[in-house]
């Protein structure tokens, strides 16, 4: 029997900050350096700990044996379209990482293009298509090691099945374009620790060139805060120029492509959405400005004042969540409260209908090809892996490319929705999902999770996380917390940067509603997120811990008075607000997860998930806030980090390693939520 060991000694090294007059002392700033001896020492303690606990628990290797058979299924995403061709990242059984592939025709062959394997510099390596050339024949793809930010982009003649010398170097790709004679491309790059300003420059490259030779097109001057993004199309450029400040602005130039003249400024200092596309000689672009929810309008050029808005779609009561443009028609992803649709226009706005598909699914479009104006979408559901459809107009019908197999009934599980009051009285609806014998009465152990920001709304998705805690017996909680955008952008805004603790108490609410209503009792409520979701979770945790028997809180922001300092993440300010502002500062202090740890309190058991590459949500969150809550914990529940030097924001972990991440998972739940296996 494994010995189980003590909890990890992290020693105190206070410093204190006087933050707009208030003494703000921080116990733990010594971990946020990452690379220092005494982090990494540390590091290797908590790895000790986490598996004394973690290989201690039963069952593993039935659970190990289960989640094998959820994960290591065929699985297929990121597919491209150019006329008759398919470009694809797929997936074999046993394969580690995906590999890209090529298929001519719907019912073509799938052949190998590039397989990450063959590189030989291990199973972290990942490589993901990007963009095909406008006729088919070249391919832009990224290769990333582990969960990094940054990636090589590299390029591939599918004609020739031959590697192009022409890469960009590991760094952040900000936008790309083949140019319309296929001898040259254009981009945007930021290399990796880079000090220059090139991530502000448009560059053109010349295949066969080398990269010093690269001519200057645009170049963003201005504040050192700002980014510029692509726009193509058949005969210009579009360049964004993103301005972060305490509210973000966006300036849009166009420049013919080929020409020496410099770009004209259309929009200037836009504080509204704006998000362009070229539609032959036209601009389309979906916006907000002047209205709470968004439209597409054509942008006209030639007016003294800037650009002139046309609407061609017009606001609805609720938002757009994505849209695409092709030869003939524009198709418009809506989610109606928590159900999708997805509406066809011509490319003057007229009405041509909708798509068939189940309400009860989510959708997203993932593509286009604007010859033949098919659509590429994904479909899931609670008990639906993802898959891949295409819409053709000539038949009118949705056909399935891909989809994953099923390794269970999906028949036994059905989703439902109730409505809970929130602390301030608002009704807000929970999806309930699970085996049919549990979402339809009694009390069960429950797992909940949301999402909370940024506009982002929870509808039905397929997670091998949740679906084997259904398949043990789990309730399943979704609620739709303020934040997201299910009833427009007004559920956005109500817990948007200062009013951010709106979404803390109404998924606070959705666990009282849970216990209250008998569903389940706080010994059996496990809650769990990722990334702004981890936020809420840990918020929720510090706030409320006596209503949780359990917390896996997965590459998370929880010290919301330092998050701006790394990684770039100021960008998130107009979404979140930053300490360097009093009123800010006043909300973020008031539900920052870190600062309100309290000494001598009983918590749930707790899993922080983060490693080394993560750098959307930097690594010291997680690390800072498992120092600090061992330390003041006083019940028996464990408090461990799962962490990894691969691992980041990405989820590119082989599959070897993705078994192994979700069996402690899910064997940490199992164990804290008293399942059978």
């Amino acid at each position: 029997m494994l010995q189980l060991m003590p909890v990890p000694l992290s020693v105190a090294d206070a410093v204190t900050d006087i933050l707009h007059g208030r003494p703000i002392t921080d116990p733990y700033r010594w971990l946020e350096e990452q690379d220092s001896p005494r982090t990494r020492d540390w590091l290797a303690e908590q790895a000790i700990y986490a598996r004394s606990r973690l290989d201690a628990i039963s069952d593993r290797d039935r659970i190990r044996s289960r989640i094998h058979e959820l994960v290591d299924v065929e699985t297929y995403d990121s597919i491209l379209t150019s006329g008759n061709r398919y470009v694809f990242r797929k997936r074999g059984r046993g394969q580690e990482q995906p590999s890209i592939f090529v298929r001519e025709g719907v019912e073509g062959f799938d052949e190998v293009l590039i397989d990450p394997a063959q590189r030989s510099t291990g199973d972290h390596t990942a490589v993901k298509p990007l963009q095909l050339s406008p006729d088919g024949g070249l391919l832009l793809y990224e290769v990333k090691e582990g969960g990094e930010r940054t990636g090589v982009f590299e390029l591939f003649d599918i004609e020739k099945r031959e590697l192009l010398p022409d890469a960009l170097p590991r760094g952040y790709l900000r936008g790309f374009a083949f140019a319309p004679d296929m001898r040259s491309f254009y981009y945007v790059h930021e290399a990796a620790r880079q000090a220059d300003q090139r991530n502000r420059t448009v560059y053109q490259h010349n295949f066969g060139t080398a990269l010093t030779d690269d001519r200057e097109i645009f170049r963003a001057e201005g504040s050192d805060n700002l980014r510029v993004l692509l726009v193509a199309g058949a005969t210009c450029l579009g360049f964004l120029v993103f301005k972060f400040g305490n509210k973000r602005q966006t300036d849009f130039y166009v420049w013919s492509m080929g020409q020496q003249a410099r770009a004209d400024l259309l929009v200037s200092h836009a504080e509204y959405t704006f998000a362009p596309v070229f539609q032959r000689d036209r601009i389309l672009a979906i916006t907000n400005r002047c209205t709470p929810s968004s439209r597409i309008v054509e942008v006209l050029r030639g007016s003294e004042e800037g650009a002139r808005f046309v609407d061609i779609v017009a606001e609805t009561d609720c938002p757009i969540r994505d849209w695409v443009v092709t030869s003939t028609r524009i198709y418009v992803l809506y989610v109606r409260g928590v159900e999708s649709e997805i509406c066809i226009f011509d490319h003057q706005g007229g009405n041509l209908g909708r798509l068939p598909a189940d309400k009860s699914d989510t959708v997203r479009i993932i593509g286009a090809a604007e010859q033949n104006d098919e659509l590429l979408i994904e479909r899931e559901s609670f008990a639906k892996p993802i898959q891949i459809s295409r819409y053709s107009p000539r038949s009118g019908r949705l056909d399935i490319l891909a989809q994953r197999a099923l390794p269970f009934d999906p028949s036994r599980y059905c989703h439902t929705q109730v409505w809970f009051h929130a602390k301030d009285g608002t009704r807000v609806p929970m999806f309930l999902a699970g085996r049919r014998d549990v979402v339809e009465a009694g009390t069960y152990p429950a797992i909940m999770t949301s999402y909370g920001g940024y506009g982002v709304p929870m509808t039905p998705q397929f997670s091998v996380f949740v679906f084997f805690l259904m398949e043990r017996g789990c309730l399943f909680a979704l609620p739709n917390i303020r934040g997201g955008s299910e009833f427009g952008v007004e559920w956005h805004n109500a817990a948007k940067r200062r009013k951010r603790q709106v979404a803390i108490d109404d998924f606070i609410s959705a666990a009282e509603w849970l216990i209250g209503s008998g569903r389940t009792t706080p010994q059996k409520l496990a809650i769990f997120g990722g990334s702004n979701s981890g936020l809420l979770v840990g918020a929720a945790l510090t706030q409320r811990p006596e209503l949780f028997r359990a917390v896996v809180c997965m590459v998370p922001m929880l010290d919301m008075l330092r998050y701006h300092l790394f990684d770039h993440a100021d960008v998130w300010s107009d979404e979140l607000g930053t300490a360097e502002d009093r009123d800010d500062f006043a909300a973020l202090a008031a539900y920052s997860p870190y600062h309100h740890i309290r000494e001598g309190t009983s918590y749930p058991a707790t899993m922080f998930v983060a490693g080394d590459a993560d750098r959307n949500c930097n690594p010291m969150h997680a690390r800072k806030m498992t120092a600090r809550m061992q330390s003041a914990n006083i019940s028996d529940n464990p408090i461990i980090l799962d962490y990894s030097r691969f691992r980041g924001h990405s989820p590119v972990l082989p599959l070897t390693e993705r078994i192994e991440a979700l069996t402690d998972r899910m064997a940490f739940l199992v164990q804290q939520l008293g399942l059978r296996v």
